[in-house]
């Protein structure tokens, strides 16, 4: 009930700043920006058009500029970021922890990421260097080097009072991390361990050794598999070597399931997750453009199949009304498996063992419902049309659309995944235009068949 008022609260506070912003009172506008928490003020810049946004980012104090500069996403930060050079990047990014630098370095070029790292500290810079080193999407581009770590031999007593000498903890500290000499995880030990343990007993003897760690080029998509499975908030990062590294906190792996599921449903329109809801038109057209040229491809060639049979259609005109049934029931069925599979590969679930088996079980659903439809649509044909030759024609031309649209839908993601072409991306246009094809084909050639 409490959030439910917190987020009615915030949103009023938003709408209130958006009326000031209209009416021009930019003092106003100021102080209410700077009362509101970083999270909604960028929630505010990304749900504004591009001539507001400046003037947001302008009424926006510098020392509050740069966290919000964190919960961006990456289309409207580069936007900002260009205007910025390296010295005044480095004076707003100077609070941040080191995994938020580095996510907003790596949208800039390579000549001032440089500068901006000769401006910080020996420590934040090998820090930040570090992180860079590895590819955004994977647990090393993910972790942050704010890890406590102590060794195996001490007691719980020291512990506490090494604890005790940060002015605060980590955020998301659920435990310190147990290291040997060479800085090698060789265990976790729990803060509640800490509190409830006698402080006489060493660290040796309550950590927890049965610690799954995770390798630095893990996946990200993988890493968010591992929280989901065991309900981590916290996980170290290692090397090759089992050197610890950093740690991956369950607020970036929520980061990382919200960027998936964006990616995924922004890829069926040939767009990026980091589409700008209110981007220029200009830069808007060609993105599009590119995804219709393609549809356009595909949609040629399905009416070049129709084409070849333009004699059948002539003679018998009820197949030109028919026609859109059997592509549509095809494409419709297609995309519900290929969805399962897109999915079931997104969360690790289909491997090569069992997806012999999740085919068969696709092609027998095609044929079961090819078959129930095909009694429909064929009886309601011969009724509409008063020919059971065309009821035939309709429900044959069905089941075989439906048992293709299973197969395509199935292997076609297992077959892009295996080309490194991201199914999600390309799956759906291509079976679109597989199954209307296919469906085109199947009842046209049917038509022929039986009528010429």
């Amino acid at each position: 009930m409490s959030q439910m008022l917190d987020k009615q609260q915030t949103q009023l506070k938003l709408d209130q700043l958006n009326e000031a912003l209209s009416s021009g009172t930019f003092m106003q506008v100021r102080r209410m920006l700077n009362s509101l928490s970083a999270p909604n003020v960028a929630a505010l810049l990304e749900s504004s058009p591009p001539k507001n946004r400046r003037v947001i980012w302008q009424l926006i104090d510098k020392e509050q500029q740069g966290e919000v500069l964190t919960w961006l996403n990456e289309e409207i930060q580069s936007q900002f970021l260009k205007t910025m050079d390296a010295d005044q990047l480095a004076e707003i990014t100077d609070e941040l922890d080191d995994d938020d630098i580095a996510d907003i370095l790596q949208n800039l070029p390579d000549t001032v990421i440089e500068e901006v790292l000769s401006s910080m500290s020996e420590l934040d810079r090998l820090r930040v260097e570090q992180m860079l080193s590895y590819d955004e999407d994977t647990a090393g581009g993910l972790m942050n080097t704010d890890t406590i770590t102590i060794h195996p031999r001490v007691t719980l007593d020291v512990v506490l009072r090494y604890l005790r000498m940060h002015k605060e903890l980590p955020p998301t500290t659920d435990c310190v991390f147990v290291v040997n000499n060479d800085d090698q995880l060789v265990g976790l030990l729990p803060i509640a361990k800490i509190l409830t343990t006698d402080p006489a007993v060493s660290v040796r003897e309550v950590m927890v050794t049965d610690v799954q760690s995770i390798p630095a080029e893990m996946p990200a998509n993988e890493v968010a598999n591992l929280f989901e499975r065991y309900d981590w908030i916290t996980a170290p990062v290692v090397d090759p070597n089992g050197k610890l590294l950093g740690r991956i906190t369950v607020d970036d792996v929520i980061d990382v399931i919200i960027d998936e599921a964006d990616h995924s449903l922004m890829s069926m329109a040939g767009l990026t997750e980091e589409e700008d809801v209110f981007a220029p038109t200009l830069k808007v057209v060609p993105l599009r453009a590119v995804w219709l040229g393609v549809n356009l491809i595909t949609a040629f060639m399905a009416s070049w199949v129709v084409g070849q049979f333009e004699g059948t259609i002539q003679k018998v005109v009820a197949l030109a009304v028919l026609m859109p049934i059997v592509a549509g029931m095809g494409g419709v069925a297609g995309t519900q498996t290929l969805t399962i599979v897109i999915r079931g590969l997104a969360l690790g679930q289909i491997t090569r063992h069992n997806s012999r088996w999740l085919l068969g079980r696709e092609i027998m659903v095609g044929l079961i419902n090819g078959f129930a439809w095909a009694v429909v649509v064929g009886t309601v044909s011969t009724y509409w049309f008063s020919d059971i030759k065309l009821g035939f024609v309709i429900a044959g031309a069905m089941v075989i659309n439906m048992l293709v649209a299973a197969l395509a839908g199935a292997l076609l993601p297992l077959l892009m995944k295996r080309m490194k072409i991201d199914p999600a991306l390309a799956g759906g246009v291509i079976l679109t235009t597989f199954t209307d094809c296919m469906g085109f084909f199947a009842f046209l050639g049917l038509a022929t068949w039986f009528y010429l």
